[in-house]
This record gives structure tokens, sequence and C-alpha cells, in this order.
């Protein structure tokens, strides 16, 4: 990196930390009917990681499938695609590095017990638009209609949550992905249509986990990166009760939120997944053996520093 470089990343940092909002719980603390909004004990029997969060009846869509095109939008990181199959359900759909570790990073947070969207990797699909099909590659697909009604999105500065050990855990566990684009329009806010659902009738969801599994950063950082993944530090240190981290990625002000009882409360419950937990979640994402046992041992590698932190 040129000097000039390193003091233009410098300067930006320093401007990032001075205009950091402040991190704060709107209202009293939670009560358990709010906490279930958030969280849920996801209870001893081991979660589907391959079929994932419930889909209402969705199923995985099979490959080589036909989609009408509804819609396309090319403005963000990702090509997304609004979609009709042959039953006339709709899905939003998401191609390029982010498909494949937004399924499997969903299916993790969703393991240890906190509300998630249901999405399938489709290694390979057909778009129809104007009556003309064209073969496409990996995307994630995402059901539109899931039995929940947007509320819109939710502040990881400001919410009912701060303080408690669910806020700071899932923010550990944003830290052991690798979650680099912690910005709230990735948050949404969800009422439950009908009966509720985990518990509540309102779920608070990252809804989208495609920045993560590879390197962190502000500009651009690769996702799905397994080389970035293994090479980048975990905890740096402590300091008064809190943890320090490698992370390089956005709204570094939510990192001096995490203590140390709350990255061990998040490695306690990532250390009960079961091997093949750990193996269906990234088969769900198409990943190969080789990468799958990369990335599993790195991050136990991570749930270990966890846990052995005083």
């Amino acid at each position: 990196m040129s000097r000039a470089t390193t003091i233009v990343s410098l300067a930006l940092s320093i401007t990032a930390i001075a205009c950091a909002p402040a991190v704060k719980r709107s209202g009293g603390a939670p009560s358990p009917a709010q906490m279930a909004e958030f969280w849920i004990d996801p209870g001893p029997a081991p979660r589907d990681l391959f079929a994932g969060p419930p889909g209402e009846g969705h199923v995985r869509p099979e490959t080589d499938s036909r989609f009408s095109v509804v819609k396309r939008d090319t403005g963000g990181f990702s090509i997304t695609y609004r979609v009709r199959d042959d039953h006339a359900r709709e899905w939003s759909v998401k191609l390029g590095p982010e498909a494949q570790t937004e399924v499997v990073a969903s299916r993790i947070v969703w393991a240890v017990g906190y509300h998630e969207l249901p999405s399938y990797f489709v290694e390979r699909w057909i778009a129809v638009d104007h009556a003309k099909g064209a073969t496409l590659g990996g995307a994630r697909f995402r059901p539109v209609d899931i039995g929940l009604k947007s509320r819109g999105e939710w502040s990881w500065q400001e919410n009912p949550f701060v303080g408690t050990r669910q806020y700071g855990g899932l923010l550990a566990l944003m830290m052991i992905l690798n979650s680099t684009d912690l910005k709230n329009q990735n948050n949404e806010v969800y009422d439950v249509v009908g009966e509720r659902r985990e518990q509540a009738r309102r779920w608070f969801v990252v809804k989208d986990l495609g920045a993560s599994l590879g390197e962190t950063g502000r500009f651009d950082p690769r996702r799905g990166y397994i080389d970035g993944f293994e090479r980048e530090p975990f905890i740096t240190g402590t300091e008064n009760g809190f943890a320090t981290f490698g992370f390089r990625g956005r709204h570094q002000e939510l990192l001096q939120h995490i203590s140390v009882a709350d990255v061990r409360w998040m490695c306690e419950r990532l250390q009960r997944l079961t091997d093949r937990q750990w193996r269906d979640a990234f088969r769900a994402g198409n990943y190969s053996e080789e990468t799958t046992a990369r990335y599993v041992t790195r991050i136990r590698q991570k749930i270990t520093e966890g846990l052995e932190l005083r």
C-alpha cells in the first residue's frame, strides 16, 4: 500500500469514527415476549441446516427449472431478479458471489436461535424474458410470499435489544462469519401473518448476510473467499471486559459493545452444532467437501478462541 493510500484510508477511518452514531437501547429492558421477536432458544433437537428455515410450503427450486422474469435490478452489489415459477409463486433471486454465502450464513444464524428467512441455492436455472430463455449460473432463491409483512428496517445502533446477551452475541457471530457489511438496510422487521411463528408475532431479521465468509473491509472485500477467511484474525485482545477484533468492516462503533461474556455465550451455542449441521449448512450453499472442511476448521478455531476468553 502506498503512503498516499495509507493516509487516505486513515483519514476515512478517523472520519467514520467521528461520525459514528451512538449505540443505545430504545425503551426499557425487553420482556421475554419482546426478546422472542429477536431470538429464541432453538431447543435440544438439532435444526436441519440443509433444508434451512421453513418456507411455509415452499421447497427448493430444482436445477434447470424455468422462471419468468418479472423485473431485473442491476443497481446493487449483486444482480437481482424477481421471477415467477410455473406454479405462479414469486421468488427474489440474487446472482454473484453473495448467492452462496447468504444461504450458508443465514442457516448458521438460524441454527443458534435468530429468526431467518428461507433461502435456497440453485446451481443453474433458466430465466425466461419475452419468451426467450437464458441459462444462468448459481443463484440464491428466496420466496416472496413467506407469511410475513415487512415493517421496514431496524437499526443496529438503536433497537430494543442493545445491551442484552443476545444482541452482543449476534454481533459476535457477525465477527465469526466475517460479515463485513453491517448496515441497517440489510435488517428488516416483519409482522407474522396469522398464528405466531417461532414463539413470536414479530421478527427482527438480519436479512442480507451475503457479504460474509471472506475478507472484511470497507472497500469491496471479497465474499466467499476461503483464503482470506482463513487468514484474517478474529480476537485481537480484551479491554475492560470487552473483546477487540481484527474486523476491518463498516460500523466499527458496534464492536465496542461486544463483551467477553457475549463472545463466550455465542461460542458455547456454536459449539453445540453437530458435524452434520456444519456440513449441511455449507452443502446447502453448494460448497465442495474440501472447501467446507476448511471453513469449518477455521470457524471452530474461532469458537475455541472465544471460549478461552476470560
